[in-house]
């Protein structure tokens, strides 16, 4: 069984990595949002396999229920958020670069975000 990460929103866990890929199994839990993000060096491509609520993309929100999918381009700002229920997603990440730092935050409910040197 993967090792789960747990964060203020939930956890995730590695099911699979190799060159140029890594696999995540998502759990955001109800009532809670990953932060506004962006990926220089990486795709990732989410399926919604349980739960409900709203995935967006450079400014565009889709519904998240079970068999919905979206595509994020490298440097596309997107976050998804669970509605009344958990929020599971298998993410595909495709890229050269695959560590968990390229992450530019813009919006956090956590207070995770970072610029200039100061925890915003």
């Amino acid at each position: 069984m993967a090792e789960r990460v747990q964060r203020p929103w939930g956890w995730f866990e590695t099911l699979a990595t190799g060159h140029g890929y890594l696999v995540k199994r998502l759990r955001i839990s109800a009532q809670h949002r990953i932060s506004l993000q962006r990926h220089h060096h990486r795709s990732e491509h989410w399926v919604v396999v349980e739960g409900e609520g709203v995935m967006t993309c450079d400014g565009r929100s889709f519904a998240a229920a079970a068999g919905s999918t979206l595509f994020i381009p490298s440097g596309g700002r997107h976050r998804a958020a669970a509605g009344s229920t958990d929020l599971e997603i298998i993410e595909v990440q495709r890229g050269e670069d695959l560590r968990e730092d390229d992450i530019e935050r813009f919006d956090d409910d956590y207070g995770r975000v970072i610029r200039s040197g100061l925890n915003l």
